[in-house]
């Protein structure tokens, strides 16, 4: 114990002579003395060795050396703060530095707009959640169970009997609509859909749609055309070119996918277009009449037509963009190429 208590003392001389020239060495003599290797916590370490009926005595000597260091750092530390507040020379009436304005995600930038002309057609906003059933996302839209189309869409299930899953298309949207049965109808649905793809520069797990729903009596296919042909002129301009060609889809008859001409290369052929001049953009057709019935519509009276596109590849038109990773992918450099206006 003597040796021990030798060596505090030389340690109380060395604290009372340290003088720091800077923070670096007021750091490392906290490092030394009350650091978590330290000296004080090796001398506390040490009193396994002291004689039982001397603890209480090295004891209380410890602990007036480690309140000495504890001190004396602490009476720099103060000085150096103090000295700090003194030269901090702040001048208050100075602007703050700028706030750098972000700029809007392209998909949030062609959905507004896509939003916006529709909504100069009378269409309101209609939107559903992303977790569905099976009757709003498959049944109800003519895709009854074992149904071959039901092949055309892999399915994220979140649960089986009764069936959840995250919504394939917002479809859903629009029959939760059409089921509250407010005739006519007039809306457009967007959102964020999920399909279980391999990602690539043309796929995606996640992706966004635009799906417009019109129900009233008397609607007929030329009023999908006219629709679609102002959407169009509208979205790419006075010049494109538009055609539609038969397709199938089941909650709709007839049904038919509708191209514009491709503005990259004039209709001339590239590869964006597959050397065709066409680029599909979106499949559009008449509401089933299995659909209507589904969701207490009368198919005598009333008749409608429905579109849909997805977002991405208008924006991937639009802006010439060739890899729909990169939506998603959050990288500045991309992202800071699109002006932040609504």
């Amino acid at each position: 114990m003597e040796q021990l208590v030798q060596q505090i003392a030389a340690y109380k001389q060395e604290i009372a002579a340290f003088t720091p020239a800077n923070a670096a060495d007021l750091e490392q003599y906290r490092i030394k003395f009350l650091g978590t290797k330290g000296l004080v916590k090796a001398l506390f370490g040490e009193m396994k060795q002291v004689p039982n009926d001397r603890k209480k005595e090295f004891g209380q000597i410890l602990n007036e050396f480690k309140q000495l260091a504890e001190a004396r750092y602490e009476e720099f530390t103060a000085l150096k703060e103090a000295a700090g507040d003194n030269h901090q020379d702040v001048d208050y009436t100075m602007p703050q530095a700028p706030h750098r304005l972000g700029t809007r995600h392209p998909i949030s930038l062609v959905r507004n707009k896509i939003i916006r002309i529709f909504e100069r057609l009378g269409f309101t906003i209609a939107e559903g959640p992303e977790i569905e059933d099976d009757w709003h996302n498959f049944t109800a839209l003519n895709l009854p169970e074992n149904h071959p189309a039901r092949d055309m869409q892999d399915t994220f299930f979140i649960s089986k009997n009764p069936d959840w899953l995250l919504r394939t298309q917002t479809s859903s949207a629009q029959v939760r609509v059409m089921e509250e049965g407010k005739l006519p109808i007039r809306i457009i649905s967007p959102g964020r859909v999920y399909r279980n793809e391999t990602i690539s520069a043309r796929a995606h797990c996640f992706f966004h749609q635009v799906e417009g729903l019109y129900i009233d009596e008397n609607v007929s296919f030329a009023d999908l055309k006219q629709t679609l042909y102002h959407f169009v002129k509208e979205f790419f301009g006075e010049n494109t070119g538009i055609r539609f060609r038969p397709s199938y889809f089941p909650f709709t008859e007839p049904s038919a996918e509708m191209d514009i001409s491709c503005f990259i290369c004039g209709g001339t052929g590239c590869s964006v277009c597959k050397h065709t001049g066409w680029v599909e953009i979106l499949g559009c057709g008449m509401v089933h009449p299995k659909v209507l019935a589904n969701c207490g519509i009368d198919p005598e009276k009333y008749t409608g037509f429905a579109f849909g596109m997805g977002i991405e590849r208008i924006t991937m038109l639009k802006y010439q963009i060739k890899d729909l990773r990169l939506f998603s992918e959050n990288d500045t450099r991309f992202l800071e190429q699109f002006e932040g206006t609504v």
